[in-house]
Order: structure tokens, then C-alpha cells, then sequence
């Protein structure tokens, strides 16, 4: 027996090839193993950043004894829940149905064919503080097994047919819900602070989404400082990394203050798009474009990779210690930069003598968040420059360099909708080669891959790589004009309906030639980034209102309608679904007439003043008919100028030449 990770390219498998353990990967092959031997596995579920994992690694995966009883009773099965999300969702569920709470690292005990025993998350070596330890558990799950495996196979039995039960009925999905959902979520948010109350606070980019939209369909200015007020606690609060740029995974306490320190894609992916959304609606949005900048300059600094993709995320840790490359000594600040400009940054980001966080300092903005003269902004700037360049001696957190396809869809649609309303051409290219190499070297017979690391492909993607691939596809379509990405997104649309659906307008999120699993779950819940099931209905909205195809039309609101007992059920885990009953009510589609040899750039400056959620938008030229299906097939440019058309529920404007007659149109109301 020995360890087999050394094979596999997971940075999170990789730290484990040199433990004690026996580990296998997931697959065929080891659940054969566990059969053959007819012992239990132990599936040990975390990721690369996360700092909990490396704990119960060093406490008991890299100590002889904790291994030696592992290997005696177990097979041993370790899975990067980034490269396997199926396999994580499916006993994430598992452990939620018997009663415990999740989180990661994931320990669940199984049958040799897969079916849940029983689990938890982070284990001590020694019983701690009520918690059992790890070796002591290991030894009575595996007496149980021995002693009462027929019990436990029932018990399995009885997990796996509740994991499989019957969705909760529906409801009639329309606007009333829509208020009703955005009431209930209203009530859990923090309105002085914004995000959830209390702590910890995460950033939960769907739910601010919804909230966003419901403040304009409902007119609520309360709804709307909701949203304002997280962004600034985004923006402003310990979060966000105010050195380098770019938002950690979440914040420990109530005020954002101090992150839990690891940086993943899928956030910032998420918050540059929804700033640059809400840039309109800021009260300051000088600052959220700086943070833009700032957040897409991390993510093409520090995890754009050479072969054209970006990176999964940032450890916690440096050198073993969580956060010690992102806090600052006041000491140390001063000696950098000198004492007259070293305070002047110690008191604009409260880097104090005694420290903000364990004897060490959170830069942060929340005590001055105040716009700054012209002159300190610009010395702000430099002397932030020097921080960063003085922070690039310390040790580094280790990097998560796998290339997953579903988040790296989220930074197309970021960059693509950052680079068109704040005028940014290269962060539109950016989104195009990121797209390009996605199709190039993270497909295998025209069907994406979930994960690219190494030079390898992993196994064939998820249905969160297919719905995201066709929301990023759309997003680069209304940008660029290209018919190409619209055609693309139709195809990842049938892929997914073809290799994902379940028969009952849901996807399960593994393929149906994919891996041996217990069960293939159509989960509808989001999780820190958006359904599968809520990405495919605002795709199958937005290619309706591109092309006026029913069928689109008809997809969604199958999607929506299958998951509406869901959504009642648990209106926070559904927001994505929320957002797209918001667009499939309001969508409107702004349609402009190019005459041969001009473009649309007089025109645009209203659009992206204006800009909503709710907006698709369509460029093309002249010669380029719509389909006699879409309400503007027959429309024509006037004049010789390029001519917009508003349209909404199959009606469309009076032709608009006039980018302040377009404003007005494009207001509320207009």
C-alpha cells in the first residue's frame, strides 16, 4: 500500500503526496479497492487555501500513528472539492442530512459502494474542548463496521433516498414573489454595514444581485442603500486586500475587518462585475472604480497564468501563518516609507502601534473612508505602490494554479461588462483570450473540461461550466457584436440540456458519462457563485430576447417553474433562480441599426449611463436581419444614422438617433 497523489495535478492533492496516508483519488479504482478488502473509506473533502484543511493535515494526515490506524482500517480517499464539486455537494448533503453542520475540511465515512456511514468537518488528534479525536473516531467507525454493518447499510439506504426525495411543491412565480423574496431577504441583511447580520459576513454576490434588482423593479431607495451598504463594506473594510488589490473569501467579524485570508477568483470575478453595474447608483463612484482597477490588477498580476487562464485562488497561509503576508507592523510601516509619510498611511488605514488583529494590523478604510484631495490621493497611490513592492520580499501564499472553467466564465462576464461600461477596451480583450483559451485547451471534443492544470485536462465538465461558459459567451456577445458568441452560447445550452438534464427541467451537476457516483443530484441552491439552474435560465432569458425564439423562452421558464418549491423554501440559497424570474418579467432588449461604415459609440454613452440588469443589448449591422420572430426584424436605421430600439414584451420604440432622447427613453418610467 502506498500513496498515490504524487499522480494527480491538484495543488490540494499534491500537499498530501507526501503524507503517511494511503491515499487514493477519487474513482473507479479505489472504491474497487475498498470493496475488494471489504473495508470502509474515509473521504477526506477540502481545497488548496482553505486553513482548517492544512490544520487536520499536520495534526493527524502527517503524523505515523494517525496514518498507520487510517491505513489499517480504511481506504482512503482524498478530493479537491474544487476539482470535484459533484463529489463534494453530494456529502456536503450527506452530512447536512445527518444533522451536522458543513464546512471544509469534509470527513465523511463511507461504505465501500460510496454510501454515507456518518461524518463531520475538522477533527482534533485528541479529544478537545467536546470534540472527539480523530483517532478515537476512526477506531469506533470502524468497530461499528465490523459489528453492525447491516445497520449502517440501511441507514445508508435511508440517506441516499433522502438525498433523492421529491422536490417541495411550487408556487406561482411572478412579481408578488419576486417583493415577497426580496422582503424575507431585506430582513436578513445588516443596514447599517450591509451584507448579513452579524458575523461572519460573506459577500454573496447573488443575494446582492437580487437585492439590486429589486430595488429598481420595486423603486426602493431602502433596498438600494441595502446594496450600497455592503459594497461599502466591500470596498472599504479589511476585505479587501487595500495593498494589492483584490477581495478575500470573507470577514470574520461584523464590521469586515479582518478576512478570513485565502483570495478566490470567484469573488472578485463577481465583485468587479457588480460594482461596475452599480456604478450609477454609487454615491461615490470615483472610489468603486478605483477598486475595479485595483481588483482586476490582482487577479492579471497574481493569477493570470502563462498558458492563458486564471488561477484558482491565494492560501490563507504564508510560511505556515494565516494572513502574514497581508497584515503590517506599524514599526515596519514607518521604517518603510519614514515617519511623516508612514503616518499618514498608518492613520488612513488603521495600522496602529498595538495592532488591529492579534497584535498586527488589517489595512482597512472603514474608520476614513473620506474622498481625498487631489494631492493625497496621489500620494496615497505611490506610497500604496511601495507597501505593495516592500510586501513582494515577504514570504508568499502558495498558489492554487488549477484553471477551473466555471470560474473563469465569471471573469469573461466581469471583465467583459467592466470593460464596456467603464470604457476599458482591454479588459474586453482580456475577456476574449481568456474565452479563446478556454475553447482551445480546456475542451475535449467541443465539450469543456471542468479543470485545466499542469497541462492536463480534467474530466469532462459540470453543468456550472456549461451554464457559466453560455452566460460569459452572451456577455462577450453584447460587447463586441461578434455573432459568433451567441452561437456558442446556444451550444453550451443544448450540451447542457443534453448531458445534464434529469429528465425533470433540472441538471444534475455531474454528466451522465461521467464518474460512478451513488447518486447524480440536480441541487439548485447556489453556493459562494451562482447555480447552475439560475445561469441557465438567464441565458435561455437573454437568448430570447436576442433572437425571439420560443424556445428560449420556454426553457427558462421550465428551469424556473421545476425549481419554484425550492425557492420558496429557502429564498437565500435560491437567489440566482430570483434574479432570473426579475429578468425573464423585465427583460429589454436594446437593438441598434448600424449603417455600413459607422458604429455605435454616440449612442453608447446613454446605454452605459442608464445601464441595468435587466438590459441585453445588440449591436449589428444593417445587412444583419433579426428573425421574423424577434419584435424588431422589420427595423430599419434612419437616416443614415445608427438607430435604436427599445424592446419590451414584444414591442419595441419608436426608432432613436439622439443620444439624449436614447437617455431619456432608457430612463425609469421612459
Amino acid at each position: 500500500m502506498f500513496n498515490l497523489l504524487a499522480l494527480e495535478t491538484s495543488p490540494y492533492l499534491l500537499q498530501h503526496k507526501d503524507n503517511p496516508v494511503d491515499w487514493r483519488p477519487w474513482g473507479d479504482a479505489a472504491l474497487d479497492e475498498a470493496a475488494a478488502s471489504d473495508r470502509p473509506i474515509l473521504l477526506s473533502v477540502g481545497y488548496a487555501a482553505c486553513h482548517w484543511c492544512h490544520v487536520m493535515a499536520h495534526e493527524s494526515f502527517e503524523d505515523p500513528e494517525t496514518a498507520a490506524v487510517m491505513n489499517a482500517l480504511f481506504v482512503n480517499i482524498k478530493v479537491d472539492r474544487q476539482e470535484r464539486p459533484d463529489i463534494d455537494q453530494l456529502y456536503m448533503a450527506a452530512l447536512h442530512a445527518f444533522g451536522e453542520q458543513g464546512g471544509w475540511p469534509l470527513t465523511m465515512f463511507l461504505t465501500p459502494d460510496g454510501k454515507p456511514i456518518w461524518g463531520g468537518t475538522y477533527f482534533p488528534p485528541e479529544a478537545r474542548y467536546g470534540r472527539p479525536g480523530f483517532r478515537d473516531i476512526l477506531r469506533k467507525v470502524a468497530a461499528i463496521y465490523r459489528e453492525d454493518r447491516a445497520a449502517l447499510a440501511e441507514q445508508g439506504d435511508r440517506v441516499v433516498a433522502h438525498l433523492a426525495r421529491t422536490r417541495p411543491d411550487g408556487a406561482t412565480l411572478g412579481p408578488d414573489l419576486l417583493d415577497r423574496a426580496a422582503e424575507t431577504l431585506a430582513g436578513l441583511m445588516d443596514p447599517v454595514r450591509g451584507g448579513t447580520k452579524g458575523a461572519p459576513k460573506f459577500p454573496n454576490a447573488s443575494v446582492q444581485d437580487f437585492l439590486a434588482r429589486s430595488a429598481e423593479r420595486m423603486n426602493r431607495p431602502d433596498l438600494r442603500a441595502l446594496v450600497d451598504a455592503t459594497h461599502r463594506g466591500l470596498v472599504d473594510g479589511g476585505i479587501y486586500d487595500h495593498v494589492g488589490g483584490g477581495l478575500a473569501r470573507y470577514s470574520t467579524d461584523a464590521e469586515w475587518l479582518v478576512p478570513h485570508f485565502e483570495k478566490m477568483l470567484y469573488d472578485n470575478a463577481q465583485l468587479v462585475e457588480q460594482l461596475a453595474i452599480d456604478l450609477g447608483h454609487a454615491a461615490d463612484p470615483a472610489l468603486l472604480r478605483g477598486r475595479i482597477a485595483g481588483t482586476i490588477a490582482f487577479m492579471e498580476r497574481e493569477l493570470l497564468l502563462p498558458e492563458g487562464g486564471f488561477a484558482s485562488g491565494l492560501d490563507a497561509d504564508a510560511a505556515g501563518v494565516e494572513g502574514s503576508f497581508t497584515v503590517w507592523d506599524h514599526a515596519e510601516l514607518l521604517a518603510l516609507l519614514g515617519a511623516e509619510d508612514g503616518a499618514f498611511m498608518a492613520e488612513l488605514y488603521d495600522i496602529a502601534p498595538g495592532g488591529n488583529w492579534e497584535g498586527k494590523s488589517v489595512p482597512n478604510r472603514l474608520r476614513h473612508p473620506e474622498t481625498l484631495s487631489p494631492a493625497d490621493e496621489a500620494r496615497r497611490l505611490k506610497l500604496l505602490e511601495r507597501m505593495r513592492e516592500h510586501r513582494e520580499t515577504r514570504p508568499r501564499p502558495a498558489l492554487d494554479d488549477q484553471i477551473l472553467t466555471d470560474w473563469n466564465a465569471l471573469v469573461i462576464a466581469g471583465l467583459a461588462t467592466a470593460g464596456f461600461l467603464l470604457e476599458r477596451p482591454d479588459w474586453i480583450a482580456r475577456a476574449e483570450s481568456v474565452y479563446r483559451f478556454l475553447g482551445d485547451s480546456v475542451s475535449v471534443d467541443e465539450r469543456p473540461v471542468h479543470v485545466y492544470a499542469k497541462g492536463r485536462s480534467g474530466r469532462l465538465g459540470l453543468a456550472t461550466d456549461l451554464a457559466g461558459l453560455a452566460r460569459a459567451a452572451l456577455a462577450l456577445h453584447q460587447v463586441t457584436a461578434k455573432a459568433a458568441y451567441q452561437s456558442d452560447a446556444a451550444r453550451f445550452l443544448a450540451l447542457l440540456w443534453q448531458h445534464h438534464g434529469d429528465g425533470a427541467d433540472g441538471f444534475c451537476l455531474a454528466p451522465d458519462d461521467g464518474d460512478r457516483l451513488i447518486l447524480r443530484r440536480a441541487e439548485r441552491f447556489d453556493e459562494a457563485t451562482p447555480n447552475a439552474h439560475g445561469m441557465a435560465a438567464e441565458a435561455h432569458c437573454r437568448l430570447w430576447a436576442l433572437t425571439g425564439a420560443d424556445e428560449h423562452r420556454a426553457a427558462a421558464d421550465a428551469i424556473l417553474a421545476a425549481a419554484a418549491g425550492d425557492m420558496v423554501a429557502n429564498v437565500f440559497g435560491t437567489a440566482s433562480l430570483f434574479a432570473a424570474v426579475d429578468l425573464r418579467l423585465r427583460i429589454t432588449t436594446l437593438v441598434i441599426i448600424l449603417p455600413a461604415g459607422t458604429t455605435a459609440e454616440a449612442l453608447l454613452p446613454a446605454i452605459r449611463r442608464s445601464w441595468s440588469r435587466r438590459f441585453v443589448l445588440d449591436i449589428r449591422g444593417e445587412a444583419s436581419a433579426l428573425p421574423p420572430t424577434h419584435p424588431a426584424h422589420d427595423k430599419k436605421a434612419v437616416g443614415g444614422k445608427p438607430t435604436a430600439y427599445v424592446c419590451h414584451e414584444g414591442r419595441c420604440s419608436l426608432p432613436v438617433t439622439d443620444e439624449a432622447e436614447l437617455a431619456a427613453l432608457l430612463e425609469p418610467g421612459g
